[in-house]
């Protein structure tokens, strides 16, 4: 496990809520899109694009990347914003989301936009899809090339899947789950944005999941739970799955659904629905308060 400084964690904290800001932006000028999973993911989502992470923006499809699949595709305005503020593409174009033939549509299209590793729009594929590309990693199914990486970890790229918690309501990532143990892929980490809320209300009343870590750790798993919204636990737990070699692991991360904003949190009616001028107002100004005191 690496050392993380205080300044490093502040720095990564202040990327998240200025994150917010813009998506709550892109969600109000769209009249469009996902709010409440997008802000529960953004310390995570920052943590990986602007520490974590070995990739280059000049080049997404180096072979010897890491691959990132955002699986809780429904919350992709985060995943866009990160990508444009690590260089895959112009920050400007964040203002065309969910509009007619952007490339940011309104669930990640990896035809689309480079950068995207996977198509989002059905829940629940991540895991399998990331099973297959851990494996091929393993296996050299891609050839190294001779870019040096940005990081001193082994040449083979390493899967990370991010997950929403009602979207592990589906069988498929049971199957996924159980493949990544038999094939010990030490490479794939999934990450649960564990917020308690889903769609349709609380996920503990539309499918109980709890004891979620004993169930990954049964299924074969490395399991860590932390904070989702604490950056220093965030980053300790990526690199403790990177220490992990003979099994996958998976960091169940405790967040809020609509983290930042009062109005929005622990509220399942934010899930997908943009706010009015009112509440927009109200929570950019919460978000600013919030953001000044990480910039202090």
């Amino acid at each position: 496990m690496h050392y993380h400084s205080e300044e490093l964690i502040k720095d990564i904290s202040a990327k998240a809520q200025a994150f917010r800001i813009q998506v709550l932006g892109m969600v109000y000028s769209a009249q469009t899109g996902h709010i409440g999973g997008a802000f529960s993911v953004a310390e995570i989502v920052a943590a990986l694009y602007f520490h974590h992470l070995r990739l280059d923006p000049a080049r997404p499809d180096w072979p010897e990347r890491d691959r990132l699949l955002f699986s809780k595709g429904h919350a992709c305005a985060m995943l866009y914003t990160a990508m444009a503020h690590r260089g895959f593409f112009p920050v400007d174009e964040l203002t065309t989301f969910r509009q007619l033939d952007s490339r940011l549509q309104g669930h990640p299209d990896r035809v689309k936009l480079p950068g995207i590793e996977m198509c989002a729009g059905p829940l629940g594929h991540g895991v399998a899809i990331g099973v297959g590309m851990a494996l091929a990693q393993k296996m050299g199914v891609e050839k190294p090339s001779s870019f040096s990486a940005p990081s001193s970890r082994a040449s083979i790229g390493r899967t990370y899947v991010v997950l929403g918690d009602g979207e592990i309501n589906a069988g498929v990532i049971w199957e996924g789950v159980m493949a990544a143990a038999k094939y010990r892929l030490g490479n794939l980490t999934a990450i649960l944005d564990y917020n308690g809320i889903q769609q349709t209300g609380a996920t503990a009343d539309v499918m109980p999941t709890e004891p979620i870590g004993d169930k990954w750790h049964a299924f074969g798993w490395h399991t860590q739970e932390i904070d989702g919204h604490n950056v220093g636990e965030i980053l300790n737990a990526l690199d403790r799955a990177d220490e992990v070699h003979a099994r996958p692991s998976v960091i169940i991360a405790r967040t809020t659904k609509g983290k930042g904003v009062r109005l929005f949190e622990y509220d399942h009616r934010w899930h997908g629905v943009p706010p009015n001028q009112d509440q927009y107002q109200q929570a950019l100004a919460e978000l600013e308060e919030g953001l000044e005191l990480w910039q202090s």
